[in-house]
């Protein structure tokens, strides 16, 4: 977990030094990284989904991963913890206030924990001892924090717990995972990561249209056993 550890380290540093300069950077600038942030993960994302062997595949993950995430309610479920969190943590009496800390918990949450570096990186980790991957995306994180964090305040530093978890586990069951998924399951997982991606872009980051992106982290468990039933039908 070397490399998950250090990937927390990184976005707490990265989140601090955003909320001691958030306050000196001009709001213009503030806006200009966040729109550049929001570009990169929106063509990162495509750049994901475009390396996919079977669209339909993702297509069907997402629908099936939409209706499960609604009905778990998990993009809810996650604004919960984040105002936990907040009346925990903070003592703001502000109702916008409240909002951005519950929007920078989220948002950070989904970009530094869905995606094909966090997923590769901790099974690497996990299995080998070599936590290069995950410490490109480290480095990659910490800036991602500061602007996050000089834009949506102290909720960003608390995506490092489920960061934690969500990485860590991965690692402490990377044996596991290598074992069962092939090289096919792990490319539309990723492509199904990718489109994820795009909807943090679009409903988060550039506040083009409100998604409730977080519902459809199911669909990248679907995804992996939609290629082995494919497969099966003889359709991949």
């Amino acid at each position: 977990m070397t490399g998950t550890l250090i990937n927390v380290v990184t976005i707490l540093i990265g989140g601090l030094l955003g909320l001691v300069l958030g306050s000196r950077l001009p709001e213009r600038l503030r806006q200009t990284v966040m729109a550049g942030l929001g570009l990169f993960t929106f063509a990162f994302g495509l750049k994901m989904f475009l390396d996919t062997q079977n669209a339909l595949a993702v297509l069907i993950s997402l629908l099936l991963g939409a209706v499960i995430g609604e009905w778990l309610r998990i993009e809810d479920g996650l604004r919960s913890v984040g105002r936990w969190l907040e009346t925990r943590f903070t003592r703001s009496s502000d109702p916008a206030q409240d909002n951005r800390f519950v929007r920078g918990f989220l948002t950070a949450s989904l970009v530094f924990c869905v995606g094909p570096m966090a997923i590769l990186g901790s099974i690497q980790d996990g299995l080998t001892g070599n936590f290069q991957t995950l410490a490109v995306k480290a480095i990659l994180d910490g800036f991602g924090a500061l602007a996050f964090a000089s834009t949506l305040g102290v909720g960003v530093l608390f995506s490092a717990v489920v960061l934690l978890g969500y990485q860590g586990g991965i690692s402490l069951m990377a044996a596991q995972l290598q074992a069962l998924i092939t090289p096919a399951m792990m490319q539309e997982l990723n492509a199904t990561g990718g489109v994820i991606l795009l909807a943090i872009a679009i409903g988060s980051l550039l506040e083009i249209k409100p998604i409730r992106a977080g519902n459809f982290l199911p669909a990248l468990v679907i995804a992996p056993l939609m290629v082995v039933l494919m497969q099966a039908l003889g359709v991949y």
